[in-house]
């Protein structure tokens, strides 16, 4: 909530109390409301104040502020709005983040809020309303832009037009679409959004619209019409070759002193102790500058600092282009800390839901019913009714394990879970590829050739996931429901490491001591993982089986519920039916049972919190046909620079030509475009992988959270659940532009047979009672080939060597990084695929 002072500006009194956009103008000298009916009309000769609030589910609200200021606005009411950003960033407590954005150079973020489009307007704002009447005055603009659209009223003459871009011809009966030859799909697409935004607002969706392509003469009339209006066609002139853009300068570090004076401390390399929380620093990347202000900074310092900056800016001749972020502390950007060696790579939980869950703890201490405090939502987003194969992995061979031991995994192998369910009007498929936290890394790089070969003979195109052990996702124990891990393993790969490294096999055996550790949410969903049979392994928030012999205990921590207590007992009778545990409360224990672990020792007593997980961000991936190789094996910066964040993204925001990477902190989705450069799923995989490694350097995120292939048309609904969906444009044909187009005009085609039309429903064989049914063959336990690729013609072993032979130095990067075991493999994985 914003802080109310006395002194504050009264168009701040009730800032950022609800979500959404409020928008002010600088008019007199002074901040008047915008309405919302004018979000998006910005005048030239004008200075704005933007505030987007943000109030996510889990956190506190997210609050950033823009100041946009036109080409003509009078300096005064720039330097106003400068201030007043600041006033407004205190008026909110000091917690968000600022920006500056310059008529024609405004960031991707203040543009997403406006769309489809800001259109500038000629003249300066008044609040006042007036008539606007007389002759429909004809205007062209120029757009560019794949995700939002920087949209620039150009003059209407034939030497605005050229091969580059995309323009829009607005008459008063029909606007024309012009697309130059050189301009992208996506641009031209996103055009056409604009073209729906004139049509509707302009001309009460009354007019026609005619499309151009650049060198196209003949047989349309709308194109003679096009070219009439400029006097008749002629040849446009060629752009003069580009200037080869300079070195780019190394990055610097400057301390802003109490006088306003930049004072260069360091070049280049930076740690985060360089930054003292009393005072403020700028950092120069020239492109982007940013100015970091300490949380011991007073008001009359960070409008000192800021003023000083924009002075640096203006001295140094710096392009407009230049985009100015205003950070405070605890709030940096992403981009800002990849600039630092040593930021913190852990996120630390927001204190106000640390201190929820611990007031909870102590009443529920002292004996008072205290309601369990709201958790997130575990309700899967997947219908768990479908069937189930799981396939232990050797090697190049697989095991189809029976119905009894499908969900009994060990540590020490990889498996292959494959899941069909009902989805959209026809039956959909996931495959996921378990990696057992001990297992070797032959059996990894296996496991994924094995599910890649596995979902290319399916003609659903199924998605598929890469899991690590103690990383999987909740939808994962919802299918399975009842899973049971043990320690070592059964593989050859596993046995032969533990015997050449002289390791003890502690593959369960049910004469030893053996300790489970008891979780989930519902009797669906529960899990007893095998731990170190040792006290530490114990904690205040769970319950445990405590294996000895012939004795069994079960321990019940003293933070755990009764739901965990219910699930306690039924993994029990999972385990074994004929156990009678001896039932032992936390604090109760005999001697006897801490004897069994080795002797009492601590172990964590304090109520697990769950940490802050911020709502999902969407970014694209512009990679060229070819180019993979280079962006993806070579360069991790230039990785980096081909990937672009999409703010307050939509379905529509999935372009087929491009790769998506949905990054939801705790799981990563790549979306696969039907037009889109890379087709093979392994390098898909990959793109994954590498943008973690970019997000872990500066957001401390494990790299081993589970990552996700999801392909254009077979998006599952743990995947569109993230977007507002509309099934029915899953099947309309053609690239962005040709869809589009289609929309616009009413009449979208659709191909009938194509594998983006929904399926007829493969016949599942239903269980008795209705529910989900696990595949037996007859072959048990045996050695078997998978059915699925039997049934495509193809033989598994030889298609699984054609992969890992091929594929070998794309599965061994895949595996880098995470805990295996095994050999080293080639020192430079990428020689032999880069040959």
């Amino acid at each position: 909530m914003p802080i109310v002072t006395k002194d504050m500006d009264s168009a701040f009194q009730t800032a950022g109390a609800n979500p959404g956009l409020e928008v002010w103008c600088i008019e007199n000298q002074r901040l008047v409301s915008v309405s919302n009916s004018s979000h998006g009309k910005f005048y030239t000769g004008s200075a704005y104040l933007v505030l987007n609030a943000v109030f996510p589910k889990i956190g506190p609200p997210q609050y950033d502020i823009h100041y946009w200021l036109g080409n003509e606005a009078k300096k005064v009411d720039s330097s106003l709005a400068s201030d007043k950003a600041l006033d407004l960033d205190a008026a909110l407590g000091s917690c968000s983040v600022q920006y500056r954005e310059i008529q024609g150079q405004e960031s991707q973020k203040f543009l997403s809020y406006f769309r489809p489009c800001l259109i500038p307007i000629e003249g300066v704002f008044t609040s006042k309303q007036g008539n606007l009447n007389g002759e429909y005055q004809v205007s062209m603009y120029t757009c560019k832009g794949d995700y939002v659209v920087h949209v620039k009223e150009v003059p209407f003459l034939r030497s605005s037009l050229n091969h580059e871009d995309v323009f829009i011809l607005d008459t008063a009966l029909k606007i024309f679409l012009f697309s130059g030859c050189n301009s992208t799909i996506q641009e031209r697409a996103k055009a056409l959004e604009v073209v729906q935004y004139i049509k509707e607002n302009k001309h009460g969706g009354k007019c026609e619209v005619a499309t151009i392509e650049d060198g196209k003469f003949v047989g349309d009339s709308d194109v003679g019409e096009f070219w009439s209006l400029f006097g008749g066609y002629a040849p446009i002139p060629r752009d003069s070759p580009c200037v080869q853009e300079s070195e780019t300068p190394p990055v610097k570090l400057f301390w802003i002193n109490l006088q306003g004076k930049l004072c260069e401390t360091g070049s280049n390399a930076f740690s985060k102790e360089m930054l003292e929380t009393e005072k403020c620093y700028m950092l120069d990347c020239d492109g982007e500058i940013f100015v970091w202000m300490g949380r011991q900074t007073l008001l009359t310092e960070r409008r000192t600092a800021i003023r000083a900056v924009e002075e640096f800016v203006r001295n140094e001749g710096r392009s407009n282009k230049t985009h100015l972020t205003f950070l405070s502390e605890g709030l940096e950007s992403t981009i800002f800390r990849s600039y630092f060696t040593n930021w913190p790579k852990t996120v630390e939980p927001r204190l106000y839901e640390e201190g929820k869950e611990k007031v909870a703890a102590i009443f529920k201490h002292q004996g008072y019913e205290v309601k369990e405090l709201p958790e997130e939502d575990n309700e899967p987003s997947i219908d768990c009714t479908g069937t189930i194969k799981v396939w232990r992995v050797d090697g190049d061979e697989l095991s189809l394990l029976s119905v009894t031991e499908l969900t009994k995994l060990y540590s020490g192998d990889c498996y292959i879970v494959q899941y069909t369910f009902p989805g959209n009007g026809r039956d959909e498929t996931l495959f996921y590829a378990w990696l057992g936290s001990k297992c070797v890394t032959e059996d990894k790089a296996a496991a994924i050739s094995h599910m890649s070969t596995m979902a290319d003979s399916i003609r659903t195109s199924p998605a598929m996931a890469q899991i690590h052990e103690g990383k999987e996702p909740a939808q994962f124990f919802s299918i399975l429901q009842r899973v049971i891990i043990f320690k070592g393993g059964t593989s050859s790969g596993y046995r032969k490491f533990i015997e050449e490294k002289g390791i003890v096999d502690e593959t369960y055996n049910k004469n030893l001591v053996t300790l489970f550790r008891v979780q989930g949410t519902s009797p669906d969903n529960m899990q007893a993982i095998q731990v170190d049979q040792v006290s530490t392994s114990l904690n205040s928030s769970y319950c445990y089986i405590l294996q000895n012999k012939a004795s069994i205990y079960t321990w019940i921590g003293s933070l755990s519920s009764a739901r965990d207590h219910n699930l306690l007992d039924r993994m029990v009778e999972l385990l074994n039916p004929t156990w009678l545990p001896v039932s032992v409360r936390e604090g109760n224990e005999p001697d006897i049972f801490w004897d069994a672990l080795g002797g009492k020792a601590e172990y964590p007593k304090g109520k697990e919190i769950q940490g802050f997980i911020d709502d999902p961000h969407l970014f694209a991936l512009k990679i060229a046909r070819g180019d993979f190789k280079v962006y993806c094996f070579y360069n991790l910066n230039l990785f980096m620079s081909h990937v672009k964040e999409i703010y307050n993204y939509t379905q529509d925001d999935l372009i087929t030509e491009d790769i998506l990477l949905l990054d939801c902190q705790r799981e990563i989705y790549v979306w696969v475009g039907l037009h889109s450069a890379i087709k093979s799923k392994q390098e898909v995989l990959h793109l994954g992988l590498k943008f973690l490694e970019m997000d872990v350097l500066v957001e401390g995120l494990s790299m081993n959270i589970p990552i996700y292939i999801v392909t254009e048309g077979h998006e599952p609904p743990f995947f569109t659940r993230f977007f507002s969906w509309d099934h029915s444009n899953e099947n309309i044909v053609g690239n962005s532009f040709e869809r589009k187009l289609a929309i616009l005009k009413g009449k979208p085609k659709t191909l009938e047979g194509h594998n983006r039309t929904p399926l007829k429903a493969n016949s599942r064989p239903s269980t008795p009672n209705g529910h989900r049914n696990i595949s037996v063959f007859s072959n048990g336990r045996g050695r078997s080939s998978s059915p699925i690729l039997s049934s495509a013609g193809s033989d598994l072993r030889q298609s699984g060597d054609r992969l890992l032979s091929s594929s070998t130095p794309v599965v061994k990067k895949l595996l880098e990084g995470s805990p295996s075991h095994g050999s080293a493999g080639n020192k430079n994985p990428f020689h032999q695929f880069m040959m």
